[in-house]
């Protein structure tokens, strides 16, 4: 089953050692979440992260806001002249463990954030794990939780 938010941007629907799932579509590899479509991402590990890679998200229009990159099995350091550069073009980026990482975009997805992902698939994940949102009855009330001060909106 397609999972859609409202905005209609399709979530993240599972992940594998192979590759990914996103709107019925399966991936094979690291790939590129953007807005409007997903591409193949000619990356092999986090080492491969560079600012020529990451080239494609800074030239999106409308920018985006956050760049989440899942660096495989665990989360792996990235230049800091890299995401220097990201931030210096006003992107944020989070760097995570790649099954933090698609659970981290399905919920910025969710919250209608300009997002986009570079994920490299975890190579210790034998299946393919299923990603689900809670319903929006059980997300957390951002302005009772004091989340959004100082957050970009």
């Amino acid at each position: 089953m397609l999972q859609r938010e409202a905005g209609g941007r399709p979530l993240l629907e599972g992940c594998s050692a192979h590759g990914f799932t996103m709107a019925g579509a399966r991936l094979v590899g690291p790939c590129m979440l953007l807005p409007a479509t997903l591409l193949t991402w000619n990356v092999g590990s986090h080492r491969d992260i560079t600012s020529e890679s990451l080239l494609l998200f800074r030239l999106l229009m409308p920018r985006i806001q956050i760049l989440v990159l899942g660096t495989g099995d665990r989360m792996e350091l990235v230049d800091p002249a890299v995401l220097r550069e990201m931030r210096q073009q006003g992107i944020a980026v989070e760097v995570q463990d790649t099954l933090n990482a698609c659970a981290t975009f399905n919920f910025l997805v969710s919250e209608n954030r300009l997002v986009a992902a570079g994920l490299i698939p975890p190579p210790s994940v034998g299946r393919t794990l299923p990603f689900t949102l809670p319903s929006p009855a059980r997300l957390p009330d951002r302005a009772a939780a004091g989340a959004g001060e100082g957050a970009p909106q």
